[in-house]
């Protein structure tokens, strides 16, 4: 069987492969890129029906291409697969949708690997991993199989429609854990909802999102997140055209809050004595952009509307003064369990020494340890905005231009 060579290979063809395959065509990088399912599939097959971008469409795109539509709307998630697919479509993106990497390692005795795929065998000089962090949904091993319960990852939910009839358990406040809980709320549901550590950003604040108050605060150059923050998710929501998250608002409406999940024993599931200061938490750090937004504001003379009900926080709320530290599900009708607990990444395709000893990648700005191996997608690559759909642009950039500067040093011959 003949072997495929190419310069670079992009692994995956999310918002990462496609901005990458831009900066390599800018450059004249010749490349190919790879996707086991379609073209952003992960925003097609693992969100719910409702799902819209959590920022507006005037910031989250690529900087060469709008959103059609308002540019203050949060766009719906089929639209965001379809603009992505839309975008390689404008650039002529080199994508072969259907193929999977299986196996990646490095050549004996010359540059470049050796990659295996659901479709035959190629060589690179450079391999793009950019399959991004939603790799492997997370579900604690808390609660049995044998428990009767229906649980699933936040990935595997679609509709309230779609669950069977009774209360539902949902772990997890951020962006997804909320969005999810709040919808199957208003469809008649309750809900009791496990409260972590968070922050919660206004959605808009003096008629401003809270995605510019960022840009303006320097915020989205941060290089690193705080320490112990590293795990610590963000409640926000571009649902319903965009809205705050105040979980005590949310009490106030008839869902139930609770701490921490903790252990499962008889029937019963154990939560924190921490939802108070959670929640607490969460509100110092909503209040602490507005004093950075005040500030601003006065510093630079801007005429921006007063907004003092912004400070008004949801009412005393008796879950909070009065926390469950126990439930019986079967006793309290939960028949769902909804673990939005995040995702761990999967690299075991990519067989090289490239990843500490916890598996994690070893990069400085997506530029591997490894050479000739490049990471892209992940959060923090190189700061805040990593997460978002314009900063895995920027970081392409930042990773394509170094595979043209290595191509400079490996086509360098000393005249005689």
């Amino acid at each position: 069987m003949s072997v495929e060579t190419i310069h670079t290979l992009v692994v995956g063809a999310g918002q990462a492969g496609i901005a990458m395959s831009e900066h390599l065509t800018k450059n004249g990088v010749s490349h190919l890129v790879l996707e086991r399912g379609r073209i952003a599939e992960r925003w097609r097959s693992m969100r719910w029906d409702s799902l819209v971008a959590n920022g507006p469409a005037w910031h989250d795109r690529f900087p060469n291409m709008d959103f059609p539509g308002h540019p203050d709307a949060f766009v719906p998630k089929e639209q965001v697969a379809d603009y992505f697919a839309a975008y390689a479509k404008m650039n002529d993106a080199p994508v072969r949708c259907g193929v999977e990497v299986t196996n990646v390692e490095r050549l004996e005795g010359r540059p470049g690997f050796r990659v295996e795929t659901s479709n035959g065998v190629v060589e690179a000089s450079n391999i793009v991993a950019a399959t991004g962090p939603f790799q492997k949904p997370n579900i604690p091993p808390v609660i049995p199989a044998a428990s009767g319960l229906n649980q699933m990852h936040s990935s595997g939910y679609r509709n309230p429609a779609e669950l069977a009839d009774g209360a539902v358990l949902v772990v997890g406040a951020g962006s997804s854990g909320v969005q999810i809980a709040e919808e199957l709320m208003r469809a008649g549901r309750k809900v009791y909802l496990s409260v972590g550590p968070h922050d919660r950003p206004p959605r808009a604040y003096r008629g401003r999102d809270f995605v510019w108050w960022l840009g303006v605060l320097g915020k989205w150059d941060a290089q690193a997140q705080a320490p112990g923050a590293e795990h610590v998710t963000i409640a926000v929501s571009g649902a319903g055209g965009g809205q705050t998250i105040d979980f005590r608002c949310l009490a106030a409406e008839g869902m139930v809050l609770v701490g921490m999940t903790g252990a499962y024993k008889d029937g019963k599931l154990a939560f924190g004595d921490d939802l108070a200061r959670n929640l607490d938490r969460g509100d110092q750090n909503y209040l602490s952009l507005l004093d950075e937004a005040d500030a601003f504001v006065a510093r630079n003379g801007i005429d921006l509307p007063e907004e003092p009900e912004a400070r008004v926080l949801g009412p005393v709320v008796e879950c909070v003064t009065k926390p469950l530290r126990e439930l019986d599900l079967q006793q309290a009708g939960v028949t769902t369990v909804i673990w939005a607990t995040g995702f761990s990444s999967d690299y075991s395709w990519l067989k090289v020494n490239a990843f500490d000893d916890a598996g994690r990648p070893k990069h400085q700005r997506g530029v591997s340890s490894e050479k000739g191996i490049y990471f892209l997608g992940l959060p923090w690559l190189s700061g805040r905005g990593s997460s978002f759909i314009w900063g895995v642009w920027h970081d392409a950039k930042h990773v394509a231009d170094h595979i043209v500067i290595q191509d400079t040093y490996n086509a360098y011959s000393p005249q005689s």
